[in-house]
């Protein structure tokens, strides 16, 4: 891969620091909105994670609150899967995250939205319209360390706020009830990934 030998070279002092093997077993993206953050943390398969290390987002569209359709140009909020990679992006390298997945799905259903929007990228540049875009140089280690560890091995979360610091503000009149459920689901996944 042309981006490989770099971004490992760039990748592995960080892995060294965490006491972590590369590649490892697994991989965790926290994205958060608030603070334009995509966090990186890896398990030597196991249940216990080391944060490696944190990566502005250069850019990222919409406000608080979850993407609920196509257009609307919201970052998705929730609990994702790395689906793809393409090395051909138009945004220089991007990894197709799971958005709708099933839990947004449902909830479309139920209210009869058709369109919930798809086609969500963590990618290069930084240019958004629903994606996390990272440049072009965090998305060369971001991709070609999911090209090493597996697109299987890896969680996407991704948060309006970290509710390790602060509390998700469910706004009843602004968002659906089914989004305070979200939030408990994305603080439950943010509380397993705490520096020590």
């Amino acid at each position: 891969m042309l981006y490989g030998v770099d971004a490992r070279k760039k990748l592995l002092p960080y892995f060294k620091k965490a006491d972590t093997s590369y590649p490892p077993g697994k991989l965790t993206f926290l994205g958060i909105k608030g603070e334009k953050i995509l966090e990186l943390w890896a398990s030597d398969d196991s249940e216990k994670y080391s944060f490696i290390r944190s990566y502005e987002i250069k850019k990222l569209s919409g406000i608080h609150g979850p993407k609920l359709s196509e257009g609307d140009k919201q970052v998705p909020e929730g609990i994702y899967k790395i689906i793809g990679l393409n090395p051909n992006s138009s945004y220089h390298l991007s990894m197709k995250i799971n958005y709708p997945n099933e839990f947004d799905l449902i909830y479309a259903k139920k209210e009869n939205r058709i369109k919930p929007g798809t086609n969500i990228f963590i990618h290069g540049k930084s240019v958004s319209i629903g994606c996390l875009a990272m440049g072009d140089r965090a998305i060369e280690e971001l991709f070609v360390l999911a090209k090493d560890v597996g697109i299987n091995n890896i969680s996407v979360i991704i948060s309006p706020a970290d509710p390790r610091k602060d509390k998700l503000v469910y706004d009843e009149n602004t968002h659906p009830q089914w989004v305070n459920d979200l939030y408990k689901n994305i603080k439950k996944e943010f509380s397993k990934y705490r520096r020590t």
